[in-house]
C-alpha cells in the first residue's frame, strides 16, 4: 500500500483507508461479525487508516472500530479518527469547551483509548471556523493529553479554505470525486501548499459510482439513500454527493466508457482521486471484506492518462456541474 503523510500529523497512512460510517448506521443493517471481518479485511489489505464519528449508529461504529483495533499488536497499530459535534443540534453556541470535552470522553470510552489519534469537528456552522475560541479550545485539549491533532470535516470549499488558514489545523475531510471537482480548484492547491492532509470522503457518490445502480435500484427505508435524497435529515451533499440520481447515473455510464481495461469502476474511481498528490487518504466505505479488500487494491493500479482525466473532467462539465444540490 502507498503511503502519504497525514498533514500536519506527521503520521504516514496507507493511502487508502476506510470509512466506516456504513458499519454504524444509516446504509442498512450490518451485523458486528460481519462489520469486525470488513475491519480485519481492510487491514490485512494494508489500510491503516479508519475515518469514523460519534454519530455513526450513535456510537457504534466507534466501539467496532475500538474493539478491533485492541486486538491488533502495537506494531500493527492503525490511526483512527474519529469526529464530534453531530449529536446535538448544530448551534455556534453548542461549540464550547464543556462540549468538547463531553464529547471527546464518550468517544475515548466508546474507542478504549487515553488518547484520540485525530478529531475532527463534524461539518459544523460556517461561524465556527471564524471562532478564535473554538480553536483555542482544540488547542488545549491537544496540550492535555486529550487528543494528538485534530482537523475538519467540512461541506463546502469557502469552510476548507478557512480551516486550511488555521495554524494548528493538520486535515480538512471534504467531499472529493469524479462527480465533485470543486475542491481541484482552489481547496488542494491551498490544502498542499500550507501542509494540510486532505481527507476525500464520499468517494464513490454513495455508490453511484460503483456502476451497480440504475433506475430499477431501490435502497432500505433505514438507508440515507432513501430518506435523504432531499435534504430531509441531513446535508444532501452527503447523499450521491448531492447530484441528482438520473442524472448522476447518465454520468456513470459515460465515466464507464473511460475505464482501463482490468479495473473494476470502483477502482477506477478511487485511482482517479489517488492521483491527487494534495489527497493523504481516500476514505470509501464497505459492507464486507471483498469491497474492504477491492477497494485497497486501487492503491496499487497504474495512475490514469492525462487524456482520462480530461475525460472525466468533460463528463462533469457536461452533465454533473450545474445539477449539485445541498451546501457547496
Amino acid at each position: 500500500m502507498q503511503e502519504r503523510t497525514l498533514g500536519r500529523t506527521g503520521v504516514p497512512v496507507g493511502v487508502v483507508g476506510l470509512g466506516a460510517w456504513q458499519i454504524g448506521a444509516d446504509w442498512g443493517r450490518v451485523d458486528e461479525d460481519e462489520a469486525l471481518a470488513t475491519l480485519i479485511a481492510a487491514h490485512e489489505a494494508g489500510v491503516t487508516f479508519i475515518d469514523t464519528a460519534d454519530v455513526y449508529g450513535d456510537g457504534r461504529s466507534e466501539r467496532l472500530v475500538g474493539r478491533f483495533v485492541r486486538t491488533l499488536p502495537p506494531e500493527r497499530r492503525v490511526t483512527v479518527a474519529t469526529k464530534m459535534g453531530r449529536r446535538v443540534p448544530q448551534e455556534p453556541a453548542a461549540y464550547n469547551l464543556d462540549n468538547f470535552r463531553a464529547w471527546n470522553d464518550r468517544s475515548r470510552e466508546n474507542l478504549g483509548v487515553d488518547t484520540l489519534d485525530l478529531v475532527q469537528l463534524h461539518c459544523p456552522p460556517s461561524e465556527v471556523y471564524h471562532t478564535d475560541e473554538v480553536f483555542d479550545f482544540l488547542d488545549g485539549m491537544v496540550e492535555e493529553g486529550r487528543m494528538k491533532a485534530y482537523g475538519v470535516s467540512v461541506e463546502t470549499t469557502e469552510e476548507a479554505l478557512a480551516a486550511i488558514a488555521r495554524p494548528n489545523v493538520a486535515s480538512v475531510q471534504i467531499i472529493f470525486n469524479m462527480l465533485r471537482l470543486k475542491p481541484l480548484d482552489e481547496v488542494l492547491p491551498a490544502a498542499e501548499k500550507a501542509g494540510v492532509g486532505i481527507v476525500a470522503r464520499v468517494p464513490l457518490a454513495s455508490g453511484l459510482l460503483s456502476g451497480r445502480y440504475d433506475e430499477h435500484t431501490t435502497f432500505g427505508a433505514d438507508d440515507h439513500r432513501t430518506y435523504n435524497r432531499h435534504g430531509e435529515a441531513f446535508d444532501q451533499g452527503e447523499t450521491f454527493s448531492g447530484v441528482d440520481y438520473g442524472t448522476g447515473l447518465e454520468a456513470v455510464r459515460r465515466l464507464a466508457a473511460l475505464k482501463p481495461e482490468g479495473m473494476a469502476m470502483t477502482q477506477f474511481a478511487l485511482r482517479w482521486i489517488i492521483d491527487h498528490p494534495a489527497v493523504s487518504v481516500v476514505i470509501p466505505g464497505a459492507r464486507n471484506g471483498e469491497q474492504a479488500r477491492a477497494n485497497a487494491d486501487a492503491a496499487g493500479m497504474p495512475s490514469l492518462t492525462p487524456e482520462t482525466h480530461a475525460a472525466v473532467r468533460d463528463v462533469y462539465d457536461e452533465l454533473v456541474r450545474g445539477s449539485i444540490h445541498g451546501r457547496w
